[in-house]
């Protein structure tokens, strides 16, 4: 039973507000780390602790009250200079951070959140009394004011706060975040200096609240601008007077009142209602909109423990944050970034001896992007690290045998670097709690291609390394473009498609048994939509879709072509046959469905595997 019954609606906005302010509050924490003399920093921090106290008593969460105090008992110390800012009591304060949010995890599943660990509140209190190295005094002074007194025990005290210290904006499965991309260790330009070892902090201090919530459905609620409300409310009203004009028209009509100046009335009320219609589907699609900001927040904070983890210097710059990004695709988005960053900040970034001896800068810099380009967001997660070399990448994968040595030497660069994304790629000779098991990357490529994107990878030994995932604006509405085989429509996702070519049978070469064709010099396989769905080839293809994906190029064989569209995708929730994404209506009511390339390319992992049928030569 709820221990929040009566109050559900009360304790969601308390959680939504809350989650906000501890994320805004993790952000400043990483800024005052770089200045701790910041009382603006101070004050923030202070208020925001108080904020979520507050709420959290309304609620009586008595023991998230209690932690929320101790901690603002820190913040109004330092502010009023009674204690000074150590790297040891900024850890303590991140791991009450980390007790906060645990607690919000009890919170979400309706439970009241159960006491923190003792050994937490302790360390808290003699903080606040000034034991320790945290005291205002003159270095000296505090040492023997302290004298005798024990510093925590920090592993203890992760452990019994959770464990790893990498707070996120929201719960994430701790096999998924320790999963962190690890795809270019090894393969880096020189070899890196040994990583301090990271002791594990044990698996089992989370709370049951946190696992709960884990388990529980995604978050079905939205934040929406009244503004866009309003203009959504003033179509529905023009959509409105336009139907009764058209339904006055219509009697006319139905009763012998056929005049050119009745039909120019129709006409122009039909074409009114078009705009109305589309203007009232851009502002519907407008309110699923969300600024991306909300979810890099949290990532400051991740990155910051991180690299205190592993003995690094490293500073996440955010950039885009005001960038739009359809609210679906912002919560499936957390885990490939949060890959990312950890891939950037454990593999991409070197370690202080190595960045030295490189001549670089101590501090590592990792930037994180968000901009749109026409019908697409553009997200850019890069690091000025060691970058990686296409010649180690193939070697590796040629060694866990993902490819052969023939299609090794196939490979440009570009297509190199994609090699890290296939499952099980890692170099890796340990296993850690940040990387190893070789599923990181393979995580961030199909979670992006969920979301109908795709991503790139550029880097330069020496210099860095960017990873460019591009999305659609939203997922209620895919660009298409319309094939044919024989009288019948299917629809491909546009952002696969690079070129539309035509099928000249003479032009068309076998090389090892398998029909390709050279494209702008680059030998591509042919493969007939037809043999991909099963159907039988009565017919040469007389088109070829040129399409790209993440790990391949490839020409597609299709018999024409009946435009390009822009989909309102209907799901197939029940049944879903193997290889279709969902289902799309024209405007002339047919029914069409949307492919999932990679799912009906997964029967075979290589899609130039053979040639056309011989039934076909024939033709």
């Amino acid at each position: 039973m709820s221990d929040f019954a009566g109050m559900e609606d009360l304790l969601q906005d308390f959680l939504q507000e809350a989650n906000d302010l501890l994320s805004d509050v993790d952000n400043k924490l990483v800024d005052l780390e770089k200045m701790p003399d910041d009382r603006g920093l101070l004050n923030d921090i202070f208020r925001g602790f108080h904020t979520i106290k507050g709420g959290a008593g309304f609620l009586n969460a008595a023991e998230l009250v209690t932690l929320c105090h101790r901690t603002e008992t820190l913040f109004d110390k330092l502010r009023n200079g009674e204690l000074r800012l150590s790297p040891e009591l900024m850890d303590l304060i991140m791991i009450a951070t980390k007790g906060v949010r645990d607690m919000f995890g009890d919170l979400s599943a309706s439970v009241l959140p159960q006491a923190a660990p003792p050994e937490l509140i302790s360390a808290l209190e003699a903080a606040a009394r000034g034991e320790g190295e945290t005291a205002a005094p003159a270095p000296a002074a505090a040492a023997s004011a302290t004298a005798g007194t024990p510093a925590p025990d920090w592993d203890a005290l992760h452990a019994a706060v959770g464990g790893a210290t990498a707070a996120t904006g929201e719960v994430i499965p701790r096999h998924e975040a320790n999963a962190a991309a690890d795809a270019a260790h090894a393969i880096q330009t020189a070899p890196p200096p040994a990583a301090p070892a990271v002791k594990s902090s044990g698996g089992g201090g989370r709370s049951s609240g946190v696992r709960r919530a884990e388990e529980k459905s995604r978050e079905t609620t939205i934040r929406v601008d009244t503004s866009r409300l309003d203009q959504v409310l003033n179509l529905s009203g023009e959509i409105g007077l336009t139907k009764n004009r058209l339904t006055s028209l219509r009697a006319d009509i139905l009763a012998g009142k056929n005049d050119s100046e009745t039909l120019h009335a129709l006409d122009q009320a039909v074409s009114q209602l078009d705009l109305l219609v589309s203007d009232l589907q851009n502002s519907v699609m407008k309110t699923r909109m969300q600024p991306i900001g909300r979810l890099f927040q949290k990532y400051p904070r991740i990155a910051r423990d991180l690299a205190r983890q592993l003995g690094k210097d490293v500073e996440l710059v955010l950039a885009g944050e005001e960038t739009e990004v359809d609210k679906t695709m912002i919560e499936d988005l957390s885990d490939p970034l949060i890959h990312l960053i950890r891939n950037a900040v454990d593999h991409g970034v070197e370690d202080p001896g190595e960045r030295a001896a490189a001549g670089k800068s101590a501090k590592s810099l990792v930037r994180l992007e968000a901009r749109q380009e026409g019908d697409h967001i553009v997200l850019i997660v890069a690091d000025d690290g060691r970058g990686m070399v296409a010649d180690r990448i193939r070697a590796k994968a040629v060694e866990k045998g993902l490819i052969t040595e023939e299609e090794a030497n196939t490979l440009d660069d570009r297509q190199s670097f994609n090699l890290i994304l296939l499952p099980g790629f890692s170099t890796k000779t340990e296993i850690s709690d940040v990387s190893g098991r070789g599923v990181g990357m393979d995580v961030v490529k199909t979670n992006i291609q969920k979301l109908n994107g795709s991503i790139e990878i550029r880097s330069e030994p020496g210099k860095g390394s960017v990873f460019l995932i591009s999305l659609p604006l939203t997922l209620a509405i895919l660009p298409v473009l319309l094939v044919l085989l024989e009288d019948q429509p299917f629809a491909l996702p546009l952002s696969l498609v690079r070129e539309i070519l035509p099928i000249e049978r003479d032009k068309v070469q076998e090389v090892g048994g398998k029909s390709t064709m050279v494209v702008r010099g680059e030998i591509l396989p042919l493969v007939s939509l037809a043999s991909l769905l099963g159907w039988p080839q009565n017919r040469y293809p007389e088109f070829g879709v040129f399409m790209q994906t993440a790990e391949r190029s490839f020409i597609l064989g299709v018999d024409s072509f009946a435009g390009r569209d822009d989909a309102v995708i209907k799901s197939l929730e029940d049944f879903r046959p193997h290889g279709v994404a969902g289902v799309t209506t024209l405007s002339n009511g047919q029914i069409v469905l949307i492919l999932d390339m990679k799912e009906l390319l997964s029967e075979s992992p290589r899609i130039d595997s053979g040639r056309l049928p011989a039934v076909l030569d024939s033709v």
